[in-house]
């Protein structure tokens, strides 16, 4: 027979408080998409639940209750940044269907350039450098899951038969990391026009 706490141990089994509501609301919806906007302009490093609480109207104990603990909130949160990557990602690629890979690469950078971006893209490298420590937690994998993303979208400029080469592997490698590198440098120093002539510069060296 199964005992009266045996659920409030599955559930703290899983990361979620006891009572924690496990199914998706209107209202868990809405406190997430609160919370996301308020990860983009005060980051996730240093994300405290009570001043979040106060910030989108609720509270910490109800933040607790929704999304089971505040790392569930965070996974909940690095969840959102990816789907707009990934919304980001499939825009593009309907776009840029029959277009070269310097040419993909000159699209993929205007819209990781644009000023409107900068607080989604603060966020991603946030996450991005934090799961490089390898610990378990919210941030795990979410960089080599973003890498895979974005390399996914470079392999469809490629002709097919170069695709599925090491070359062809080892060409979108180099424009993905030109292009963060980059976006790196604009988000450092601000100074996007410098950092696209450097990536024009690369671009003009591709293979057509």
């Amino acid at each position: 027979m199964t005992s009266a706490t045996e659920p409030a141990r599955t559930e703290r089994a899983r990361g979620r408080q006891p009572g924690a509501e496990p199914a998706d609301s209107p209202r868990k919806r809405e406190l997430l998409e609160a919370a996301y906007a308020y990860a983009l302009a005060n980051g996730l490093a240093d994300l405290s639940l009570r001043p979040l609480a106060k910030a989108i109207g609720s509270s910490p104990r109800v933040l607790l209750f929704l999304f089971g603990s505040k790392e569930g909130l965070m996974r909940a949160l690095l969840a959102r940044a990816r789907q707009d990557e990934l919304a980001a990602l499939a825009a593009l690629g309907t776009r840029l269907e029959h277009a070269t890979l310097a040419d993909t690469g000159r699209e993929v950078w205007a819209w990781l350039v644009a000023p409107s971006r900068r607080a989604l893209l603060s966020l991603w490298l946030e996450g991005y450098a934090r799961s490089l420590r390898g610990e378990p937690g919210p941030w795990e994998r979410f960089a080599a899951e973003t890498v895979d993303d974005w390399l996914a979208l470079l392999a469809e400029a490629q002709p097919a038969a170069r695709r599925r080469t090491r070359a062809g592997e080892a060409e979108r490698t180099l424009l993905l990391a030109v292009l963060r590198g980059a976006l790196l440098d604009v988000l450092a120093t601000g100074d996007a026009d410098r950092s696209t002539r450097a990536v024009e510069r690369y671009l003009h060296t591709l293979i057509a």
